[in-house]
């Protein structure tokens, strides 16, 4: 649809306005206004979730600045979880960022910044775009790691997340730099019709398919490209690990479905065997290692790094045999398992930062010995999101995992489905082993647990959500398959 009307991107203006807002504020006001960026983030980031979501219910997709843009099912729905999961964020993050004098107009801008880069990830339809918004949200989440001036650690997490950025964003300008040169095309739409056509060389297209399959993987944190995420996960500040260990996985995996599936359906045979060895090493080392690890944060590093392979398991099982009748049901379970994974983030972190105290990070899993016996409720929340991520019954992330295990055998991957299935048990361990510290070991810390009433409402709030969602996953995943199937070039 080539004359969309502008009105449909009211959301993404409001979003892009907020930005210019709150540095103006901060700027001209300068410390005293802090609360108001707060304010300013919060309310817009909500706001524009929520118009989002309104959005995706429009099956047409809506093109824009010259087909550069697209507003569809896809993009709407994604992006209003990336902008309602920044706002949580930032509700979360509130004491922990006041407590460490970090509760500035920094944080919060840079973290629009980041969350535009998302969107713009998110509704890219041509190469430039998307690596412009892979470059807006990585470079925000590069300064905000280092925020905390005084903190070697972060800075130290800060410098190799950004060394290890540039080489990943190297490789993709390079595949990028090869499709052009095979099509001459950048529009991922006519890409997909010129590598359909069989008129172009298979081999520079192949070349190139190559190195943008490890720019998605380091972006989503995949075996080998994961080396920057348990370093990051565990120097940076915990409000800023949530900000970079949320979110943007749901863009990356966005972003990985844009390139992948909306302008390299054609060669999905090759990058689908990329991806079969990317996901089963994911699934091996995030699981083994995550066992031996004692800091909380690294642990959960390990565990991102798991679960990245099981959203991988998603994106590889769309095309059988060059059919692609299933396609829309695999990736619509990828799509979930993202979601899911960035509610079940948000309540974790939620909880380790609510143990936080000023000079006290609770980063260590010593520290939740005896929390049931300190709050039974944020015990209760911290266990159910240990049992999400480990995928027990009820919880959400029991049929997030059953959905991507399924679309596997579909596929034919028996085998990487059982792989799934072992390492997920060997998993289970490090995530069991948090609820045996909080309900069966004496406390080595007895004050109280200081929260204010929003973040006390909210985090009851995301672990009732984890149950419920695991009770009833129908809808949302119906909202996914929806959103996948208005979108997917079939």
């Amino acid at each position: 649809m080539q004359n969309a009307p502008m009105s449909i991107l009211w959301p993404d203006a409001i979003l892009m306005a907020a930005v210019v807002v709150a540095w103006l504020n901060d700027t001209i006001f300068g410390p005293k206004s802090r609360y108001t960026t707060y304010l300013i983030a919060l309310v817009s980031t909500l706001v524009v979730g929520v118009w989002f979501a309104f959005t995706a219910l429009d099956p047409t997709p809506h093109y824009f600045f010259t087909r550069m843009y697209v507003v569809d099912p896809f993009a709407s729905a994604t992006k209003a979880v990336v902008c309602l999961g920044y706002a949580v964020s930032i509700i979360y993050s509130k004491k922990y960022l006041e407590d460490r004098d970090l509760f500035r107009g920094d944080f919060f801008l840079l973290g629009l910044f980041s969350l535009l880069g998302q969107c713009v990830m998110i509704s890219g339809n041509n190469f430039l775009t998307l690596y412009l918004g892979l470059e807006l949200m990585s470079l925000s989440l590069y300064a905000v790691i280092a925020l905390r001036k005084n903190a070697p650690q972060a800075n130290e997490s800060a410098m190799k997340y950004y060394v290890l950025g540039a080489l990943a964003s190297g490789f993709l300008l390079y595949g990028i730099s090869m499709l052009y040169g095979a099509t001459g095309l950048l529009e991922l739409n006519e890409v997909l019709k010129a590598v359909a056509s069989g008129r172009i060389n298979d081999a520079v297209v192949l070349f190139g398919v190559i190195f943008i399959v490890a720019g998605v993987a380091f972006k989503m944190g995949a075996v080998p490209f994961h080396m920057w995420v348990p370093d990051v996960y565990q120097g940076a500040p915990t409000a800023m690990t949530l900000l970079t260990g949320g979110g943007p996985k749901v863009a990356a995996f966005a972003w990985g479905l844009r390139f992948l599936v909306m302008g390299l359906l054609p060669f999905a045979v090759d990058w689908q065997e990329m991806l079969v060895i990317l996901a089963a090493l994911s699934l091996i080392v995030g699981n083994i290692t995550g066992i031996v690890q004692k800091n909380t944060k690294r642990m959960l590093a390990y565990s991102a790094i798991s679960n990245m392979g099981f959203v991988l398991l998603g994106l590889l099982a769309g095309v059988v045999d060059g059919k692609v009748t299933g396609a829309a049901g695999a990736y619509s379970s990828a799509m979930f398992y993202s979601i899911i994974y960035l509610v079940t983030t948000l309540g974790t972190f939620g909880t380790v930062m609510l143990l936080a105290r000023r000079d006290f990070e609770a980063e260590m899993l010593e520290d939740f010995k005896g929390l049931n016996q300190r709050s039974p409720v944020f015990a209760f929340v911290m266990m159910i999101m240990m049992f999400s991520l480990a995928g027990i019954p009820p919880t959400v992330g029991f049929y997030a995992k059953l959905a991507v295990l399924e679309a596997t055998m579909n596929a034919g991957l028996t085998w990487l489905a059982v792989l799934a299935v072992m390492t997920s048990l060997v998993g289970a361990f490090y995530y069991l082993r948090v609820v045996k510290l909080m309900y069966f070991d004496a406390p080595q810390d007895a004050s109280p647990i200081v929260a204010g009433g929003l973040n006390r409402s909210l985090l009851a709030f995301n672990g009732l959500a984890v149950l419920v969602l695991g009770l009833v996953p129908g809808p949302l995943m119906s909202a996914c398959l929806q959103a996948i199937s208005h979108t997917l070039p079939l």
